[in-house]
This record gives structure tokens, sequence and C-alpha cells, in this order.
């Protein structure tokens, strides 16, 4: 399984890197979102819920135009004649939207720090992107796969994805929100609480994503 998924997240990988479409897109939809922020609320820094707030929102909505074209390239039908195991397309096209997503955040989080924080971001940032971004390439993945053969992919995926990706949101928030200068809260908690999704929905996504295919 895992040879196969290496295959698949290479080819992925080489095909992003020659068209251009997800990564730019999700760039270029958080930056134009921050300046657009930093203009329309007439601020020059956020801080506390508000900047947490903001930053989440922004890259979970970001996230979705790269769910959206996981399967674009490709038609399921021939990935499901080929003799390999079907669990191994969940894991390459998970591991492949985490790369887009740290690829994505490498620029956003300077950008937004720039844009609505003023000098200066919190390291600790970081395991909380990090156990985020496991959740949204695990839940995107799945739900990817299931819209993939529908032609109202576009509309289909946003109104599964969101509602699932709802703990990831408000414990990211929750978790971020110190950091921006905001009241002390529980970080341990809301890690835990990352941490068991991720683990959760990564059962989920290997249990089940196979059978998902077949229906």
């Amino acid at each position: 399984m895992i040879r196969s998924a290496g295959a698949i997240l290479r080819k992925d990988l080489r095909l992003e890197v020659r068209t251009k479409e997800s990564v730019p897109a999700m760039v270029l939809f958080v930056v134009v979102v921050y300046v657009l922020f930093h203009f329309g609320l007439d601020r020059d820094t956020l801080s506390g819920d508000l900047a947490s707030g903001v930053l989440w929102v922004t890259l979970l909505l970001s996230a979705i135009l790269g769910v959206n074209r996981l399967f674009a390239a490709e038609q399921l039908d021939g990935i499901l004649l080929a003799p390999i195991d079907r669990t191994a397309v969940w894991l390459a096209k998970a591991t492949a939207l985490f790369i887009y997503l740290v690829a994505v955040q490498i620029v956003a989080i300077p950008a937004f720090a720039l844009l609505l924080l003023g000098p200066g971001l919190d390291p600790g940032i970081v395991p909380i992107l990090l156990l985020a971004d496991i959740g949204l390439a695990a839940t995107g993945a799945l739900v990817a796969g299931l819209a993939s053969e529908t032609r109202a992919r576009d509309l289909i995926v946003p109104l599964l994805l969101l509602p699932l990706l709802m703990p990831v949101l408000i414990a990211a928030a929750r978790a971020t929100t110190p950091l921006f200068d905001g009241p002390d809260g529980d970080l341990g908690r809301w890690l835990g609480l990352l941490g068991l999704y991720d683990l959760v929905f990564v059962l989920v996504s290997i249990a089940v994503f196979d059978y998902l295919l077949e229906d």
C-alpha cells in the first residue's frame, strides 16, 4: 500500500508543479482575503479571538480550493481498475493535501502577521498548524473521494466538509487565541482535541474509504 500511495503522490506533486493549479490559487485567495481584512476593518493590528478567527476561517476556506482539485486531474474509474489497495489512494491524496496546506501556510502566516498582527509571531503556532493540517487533509481527502464523480462537486465538497471540520476550526482558533494577546486558554486541552480528531478521522477514513468508492 505504501509503495502504491507513494507512486500516486509523486504523480500528483509532479502534476501540481507543472500545472500550478491548486497551491497558487490557495495562496492568492489567502493573501487577498488578508489584504481585504486589513483595509476593510481599517485596523493595522488584530488581537485575541478576532485575529484567531480571521486566520482560521480564511485558511479553512482556502483548503476547500485544494480539496476540490484533489481528484480533478483523473477519472476515479481508472484508479478503481488499478490492482492496488484503494486505501492507498486516500493516503496519497491526504498526503498531497497536507503538503499543499503547509506550502500555503509558509506564505499565508507571514502575510497574516505582516498585514494584521504587526511585527513578531509566536512560534507556538507551528504545532497547532500541523495538527489542524492533518485533520484537514484526512477529512478533505475522504470527502473529495466521495464527491469526485458527482457533477456538483464544487457544491457538494463544502456542504459536506465544513460541518465535519467545525471541531478543527473551534479547537485551532481557541488554541491560537492566547498567542495573539488574547485571554489565557487551556492550550493542552485544545491540542488534545485536535489530536483526537486527527486520530478518529484517519482511522475512519482508512476503514470506510474502500466502501465509499464501491458505492
